[in-house]
């Protein structure tokens, strides 16, 4: 007989494969249909995220609670990973776009370097908004490239909390962003004239 999935998660919380695996045959079906609706259909990122929710998972199997519903918990840890992604992208895209129009403007590459520098000033100001802890993360992340896992051993906190303050730090920066939109445009294209 089939063991429950609170029989499942007590099992995983003490480290067991093959009761990963069998929550992972159970789940991953319906976790991939759950982002293929949120991702409005994109199948590469639901595959992905997928695969990176079962990991995280793995990776805090401790944290895992038998008595609440863990396709709830799959469904919490991937719409959390495509928002971070989102943001990420959004960031990326602004700056992306800004370079675009200035290197058809302008193929001189002090001023991309100048482009560069005023994003990047930009978003220092916004850094500067976070909580002292938060931005620390932030920049470790941004600014030095190191991996959640490196952010968390050299700060002596978990990786989850790392993942969390980073969520946060960008879901902020993205609201400043979409809030101050039309002002940052309106800069570029100045810029863009002189």
């Amino acid at each position: 007989m089939p063991l429950s999935e609170k029989e499942e998660l007590e099992l995983l919380k003490k480290g067991s494969s093959p009761s990963f695996e069998s929550l992972y045959h159970r789940y991953s079906g319906k976790l991939y249909n759950f982002v293929m609706k949120v991702s409005k259909g994109d199948s590469y990122i639901a595959e992905e995220l997928v695969q990176r929710t079962f990991i995280k998972v793995w990776e805090t199997k401790e944290y895992v609670n038998p008595d609440k519903s863990f396709i709830s918990y799959l469904c919490t840890i991937a719409k959390n990973m495509l928002l971070n992604e989102y943001e990420h992208q959004t960031i990326q895209f602004i700056y992306e776009e800004y370079v675009k129009v200035r290197t058809v403007e302008n193929d001189d590459s002090t001023e991309k370097e100048l482009d560069k520098n005023l994003l990047e000033e930009y978003i220092d100001k916004l850094a500067d908004k976070l909580p002292p802890k938060r931005r620390e993360i932030f920049i470790l992340s941004r600014k030095d490239g190191l991996s959640n896992k490196e952010i968390a051993q050299k700060l002596n906190i978990t990786e989850s909390t790392i993942e969390t303050q980073l969520s946060k730090a960008l879901s902020f920066m993205k609201s400043e962003i979409k809030a101050h939109y039309d002002n940052i445009l309106a800069i570029l294209i100045a810029s863009m004239i002189i």
